[in-house]
């Protein structure tokens, strides 16, 4: 009980730092408080996201405010596993890989394009950060049968008929106390109906931004 209020607390802490989030000329930008660079390697991972936005290859990314909470949420879970459906151009993996930094965990991200495969893999290395990140390509529904080792935090972010096919897949691996994390959830009821009707999970929904939901697994 106490671990689901942690995150409850956790997600309205970072709703309440991006209300002064908006969009301006197709750029995301928070006028509040940026997110500023602890370090060499966080002031590298921050350039990369910035010089994304700046290059219009934000396609089938999450805007600034829902990375932000990605990243908040996962340092908060002291995530060393992280699963991600949908690289898309490797936007949400590098706010993932800001995390991951402090528990010296990894990221295997999973998308279906080659070529938006391949512009995240520039930006990972770009970022400095490919070491600590695998890309896999094809049909994540296949590929993601091959994960065997517990997850700490999942990230669905692909397509939604799918939605409910990936949480079926990835939830026995999912650690107590790991987290679901699901993007657009407003576009997937089915998914909706699911996390919320489990007895074994818990979830919130942080709409802020593009809507994220925020499910925990019970201990």
């Amino acid at each position: 009980m106490k671990r689901t209020f942690l995150i409850a607390s956790i997600a309205l802490a970072v709703a309440s730092t991006v209300l002064a989030q908006r969009r301006v000329r197709g750029r995301y930008t928070d006028t509040s408080n940026p997110p500023l660079a602890k370090t060499e390697a966080e002031k590298r991972i921050l350039g990369v996201l910035e010089d994304i936005v700046n290059s219009g290859s934000m396609y089938a990314n999450v805007p600034l405010s829902d990375g932000r909470a990605l990243r908040v949420l996962t340092e908060a879970a002291g995530a060393k596993s992280v699963v991600e459906l949908g690289t898309s151009t490797g936007y949400s993996g590098l706010w993932f890989c800001l995390a991951l930094q402090k528990s010296g965990g990894k990221l295997t991200t999973f998308e279906i394009d080659p070529g938006r495969a391949a512009t995240a893999r520039k930006h990972f290395q770009q970022a400095g950060v490919n070491q600590m990140v695998t890309i896999v390509e094809g049909d994540a529904h296949q590929t993601i049968t091959r994960l065997k080792e517990p997850i700490d935090v999942v990230f669905i972010d692909a397509d939604k008929e799918g939605y409910t096919d990936y949480l079926n897949k990835l939830l026995p691996l999912v650690r107590p106390g790991g987290l679901i994390l699901a993007h657009n959830v407003d576009m997937v009821e089915e998914y909706v109906k699911k996390v919320t009707s489990n007895p074994d999970l818990e979830t919130i929904f942080y709409m802020q931004g593009e809507g994220l939901s925020v499910t925990l697994k019970k201990r």
